[in-house]
C-alpha cells in the first residue's frame, strides 16, 4: 500500500468516526427539513452514503459538520424536486400525530402550541426553515450556520429574525374554539 493510500485510509477512518458522533445532530437537522423521523432517518442514511462515496471531495482540516449538513440539504432539495416532478403530495397529517394526554391541561395547551409551531415551520420558506433548524434546533452560531449555508452572516440574521417573527405571530393568533381547551 502506498503512503498516499495509507493516509487516505487513515483519514477515511477518522471521518467515519466523526460522522458517527455527528449522527444525532444530523438527524435533528434532517427532521427539521422533513417533519418526520422516518423520513429524517432515510435522509441521513442517503446523505451518509453520498458522503462516504465522495470522501475524496472532503478537505481535511475543514468542518466535517458543515460539509455533512450541506450534503443533507442538497439531498433533501433533490428529493423535493423529484417529488414535485412526479406530482406526489406530502401527507399533511404526519406532523399532527400527537398522542392525547387528558391528565394535565397545561400539557394539552403546550401540545396545541407545538402543533401551531410545527405547522408554521412547515409553511416557512425553505431558506428561513434551514436557518431556523441550524441555529434554533441544532444550536449553531450564526457564523457556523452562514458557513454551512454558504451565505453572509447578515443574511442568516435576517432570515432567522423573519422566521422567529412569523412563529411568534402564529402563536398570538386567536385559535378556533375547537382547538382551545377549557378547564371543567
Amino acid at each position: 500500500m502506498s503512503r498516499i493510500a495509507a493516509w487516505f485510509e487513515l483519514m477515511a477512518n477518522d471521518v467515519r468516526q466523526e460522522m458517527i458522533a455527528l449522527l444525532p445532530r444530523m438527524r435533528r437537522f434532517a427532521y427539521s427539513l422533513t417533519g418526520s423521523m422516518d423520513d429524517a432517518d432515510d435522509l441521513v442514511q442517503a446523505a451518509c452514503e453520498r458522503a462516504l462515496g465522495r470522501l475524496d471531495q472532503y478537505e481535511p482540516g475543514t468542518r466535517l459538520d458543515s460539509w455533512l449538513f450541506r450534503i443533507i440539504q442538497t439531498t433533501w432539495i433533490d428529493r423535493v424536486r423529484a417529488i414535485r416532478r412526479r406530482g406526489t403530495v406530502n401527507d399533511p397529517e404526519v406532523m399532527a400525530a400527537v398522542p392525547f394526554d387528558a391528565r394535565i391541561h397545561e400539557q394539552a395547551e403546550a401540545r396545541a402550541a407545538l402543533d401551531i409551531v410545527r405547522e408554521e415551520i412547515e409553511r416557512l420558506p425553505e431558506d428561513q426553515r434551514l436557518v431556523l433548524a441550524l441555529v434554533a434546533v441544532d444550536g449553531m452560531s450564526y457564523k457556523d450556520a452562514a458557513e454551512v449555508l454558504e451565505i453572509p452572516i447578515g443574511t442568516v440574521m435576517s432570515r432567522l429574525s423573519r422566521a422567529r417573527k412569523r412563529l411568534g405571530e402564529a402563536l398570538e393568533r386567536p385559535r378556533p374554539a375547537a382547538a382551545q381547551h377549557s378547564r371543567a
